[in-house]
């Protein structure tokens, strides 16, 4: 038996090593130009191949171990790097298309628990309460400990109209919440506006997604036409990133012409790159550039920036490179501190794996990794929890070159709790609203009125004590 296992490990050995020449993946070869592949590991990872083949319980498929081998040696690297199966794939690629199925948040992994990232705005996730931060433990009956990320993606998804019960876990909640969800057609808005009041706007960003400056052009300019803007807020909350270009696009708006908005640095050299306000770094395909049909005042009317704690990646992009350049004052909590980049690398078979690849810098040269960007004027939120969840606060979240120390701040275990009863979840903050206080804030900075860093206390909290 024992000879059998070895003559299967020896002839993996080979299959392995075959496998990772095929991905093509420039790591790979430049491992393998510089020293020899890691045999002794490799033969560890092929002899229990051949012991599960020959010996576990019920007989298991190559592809399941194979693609289990791969989600494993992804998901360990940091929270955003994965193997994308078929569906996944497409479903990254139509969503950054602004429409696709299921419940509306953005979720990564968390000690084998879903983890709530951001809802996003106008759908049924957001609607229903669930926060940045909120553990998913149950789908339906099934626990989540043990599913794959993309396993438990899966589960979520579903025919619009169809139902699903998710039991959260909250800190400071004593039990568990429960909510029952309608899937539905996500179909996201990534732009709107309002006029809060005469010549002051605002324009907020859910999602950078392809055509986001495009749309934000166009709210701009519909504001505009209503008579010139004393002011503009720029709003980013629970903003959970998107894509780098949009980013770049919506950066460009406010900023002067080649003003540098990001650059990556990582070890291969097509990730150092930096990027401008210049169409050539935002535009894609044929795409006609809207940027400069916007009104010249745009590039100074004065500005804020609202961002909190799922305030993420491309959005702290354009909240930094906006602060950097003294373009905009930044108003809120501390941003989520996602400055990695994910490069998407296409394996065939309609299967992908996103790889981080670098670190974002803003023009002055910070790393957003787990710093965030911290704002020029510090107001809170009532009941804001996602200040709270930050990056630093994920399993194998990747360090910041420049500051050593903030690789451990923050750290927190992630405890499992047991349902014991349903509790109704907080209803979500409307942003652009009447009972928007950070908004209010804003506005009040904008008139050069002062500005309050806590929203005021409920009426039972300033009720004398009897």
């Amino acid at each position: 038996m024992r000879s059998k296992v070895k003559s299967i490990g020896l002839i993996l050995l080979g299959a392995v090593a075959g496998i990772l020449v095929s991905l093509n993946i420039q790591a790979i070869a430049e491992r393998a130009a510089g020293s020899p592949l890691p045999v002794q590991e490799l033969r560890a990872f092929t002899e229990v191949f051949g012991a599960i083949k020959e010996n576990y319980v019920e007989p298991v498929s190559d592809k399941k171990l194979i693609t289990g081998a791969i989600n494993g040696m992804l998901s360990d690297l940091d929270p955003h790097s994965a193997y994308l199966d078929q569906d996944a794939y497409r479903e990254l690629q139509v969503g950054t298309e602004g429409q696709f199925g299921g419940l509306g948040i953005e979720v990564g992994m968390e000690d084998g628990f879903v983890k709530v990232i951001s809802p996003i705005e106008d759908t049924p996730a957001f609607r229903a309460g669930v926060k940045p931060g909120d553990l998913i433990v149950k789908l339906d009956e099934t626990p989540v400990k043990g599913m794959t990320l993309n396993d438990a993606v899966k589960r979520m998804r579903g025919k619009p109209g169809s139902k699903i019960t998710l039991t959260i876990a909250r800190k400071g909640e004593t039990a568990p919440i429960v909510v029952t969800l309608t899937r539905a057609i996500i179909k996201v808005q990534s732009v709107k506006s309002k006029m809060i009041e005469p010549g002051y706007g605002w324009v907020r960003i859910s999602q950078f997604q392809e055509a986001t400056a495009e749309s934000l052009a166009k709210q701009v300019d519909a504001l505009y036409k209503r008579g010139a803007l004393k002011g503009l807020v720029l709003d980013l909350r629970n903003d959970p990133g998107g894509l780098l270009y949009g980013a770049v696009g919506v950066a460009s708006e406010f900023l002067p012409k080649d003003a540098l908005v990001v650059y990556t640095d990582g070890r291969a050299p097509d990730s150092k790159k930096k990027y401008f306000a210049d169409p050539e770094d935002y535009l894609r395909d044929s795409a006609g550039d809207t940027v400069k049909d916007l009104p010249a005042a745009v590039k100074t009317v004065p500005m804020v920036v609202l961002v909190n704690g799922g305030s993420a990646s491309a959005s702290e992009i354009v909240a930094g490179a906006l602060q950097d350049h003294k373009r905009a004052t930044v108003i809120g909590t501390q941003s989520f501190g996602k400055g990695s980049v994910q490069t998407i690398m296409p394996l065939g078979n309609n299967t992908a794996i996103k790889l981080t690849t670098a670190r974002y810098y803003t023009p002055s040269g910070r790393s957003i990794q787990l710093k965030g960007i911290t704002p020029d004027i510090v107001v809170e939120e009532p009941g804001d929890e996602s200040a709270k969840l930050r990056e630093v606060d994920l399993a194998h979240h990747l360090a910041n070159p420049l500051d050593k120390n903030a690789a451990t701040e923050g750290e927190k275990e992630v405890q499992e709790q047991t349902p014991k009863k349903e509790a109704k979840p907080a209803k979500p903050i409307e942003f652009g609203s009447k009972e928007d206080f950070q908004l209010a804030q804003a506005i009040a900075f904008l008139k050069g009125e002062p500005v309050r860093g806590q929203p005021p206390k409920t009426v039972a909290e300033t009720k004398p004590a009897r």
